[in-house]
């Protein structure tokens, strides 16, 4: 840095006399310490009006956390939708994992819902009975009440689960042989799962769209850009859930 530079930072008049002086006045320790301390002002802080501001603590906005308190219950709230939304879709796909490897457990009945005539709210299979596996390859449902047998067949055939054929035994019992998979089923099963795919990222885009409805922020905001990171977590843990499947299934 140039003397006439030292100087005019220092904010010491640059008269005449004081350029032609200057040797002298580099010489006296006090001119010296202003000198240095004004060099520290700005090399270290950004100049203002009437002071210098240190730089230390400012927070990138990218690292700046959400503050308004409606705000946070919003992002909450659209946070536990999609993360509901996204862990449902990871149990599909792990249902789904276990049939391509030829796996036989209750949980492949897990989709299943029954409509009762008295009950306009479908129950889950396993409200109404027990389901066991037999020699494993085959699912033994034994039902709690024998006057629901025939909705729980209607049930079965409806669930869409392949290789699902139910086979009544007698008033309270259900087999359902579950045959190895082929390729095709595989295929099938991947198939299935990338259509749901698509339901979860449309679910998890539209709760992003209603909380930036309810909440109107400026554009550039925080919020925009942190609902939006929240976004695209949910997005890549759908897309990771779903090409872990494909490898499962060796499906391409």
């Amino acid at each position: 840095m140039s003397l006439h530079l030292i100087l005019r930072n220092a904010r010491i008049p640059l008269t005449g006399s004081t350029l032609r002086s200057s040797t002298s006045l580099l010489k006296g320790p006090i001119v010296a310490i202003v000198l240095s301390r004004r060099l520290v002002q700005i090399q270290r802080g950004y100049a203002t009006k009437n002071k210098v501001k240190s730089t230390s603590r400012i927070v990138p906005g990218s690292k700046q956390p959400i503050t308004d308190e409606a705000a946070q219950q919003e992002y909450a709230k659209a946070e536990t939708a999609m993360s509901t939304s996204v862990d449902w879709f990871r149990k599909e796909c792990a249902a789904s994992e276990t049939r391509a490897a030829g796996r036989v457990t209750p949980a492949l009945l897990s989709p299943v819902r029954v409509k009762l005539p008295d009950n306009p709210k479908p129950m889950k299979l396993e409200e109404l009975a027990t389901v066991g596996v037999r020699e494993g390859s085959t699912l033994l449902i034994t039902l709690f009440d024998e006057h629901t047998v025939k909705h729980v067949e209607a049930a079965l055939y409806e669930s869409g689960i392949p290789g699902v054929v139910p086979h009544r035994q007698d008033g309270r019992t259900i087999k359902v042989p579950i045959p190895k998979p082929t390729i095709e089923a595989r295929k099938e099963l991947f198939a299935a799962a990338k259509r749901k795919a698509e339901e979860i990222r449309v679910q998890v885009r539209k709760r992003h769209t209603v909380s930036l409805k309810h909440g109107k922020y400026e554009k550039h905001s925080v919020e925009l850009e942190e609902f939006q990171k929240l976004t695209d977590k949910y997005i890549r843990e759908v897309d990771k859930i779903l090409a872990d499947l494909q490898k499962a299934t060796s499906s391409k």
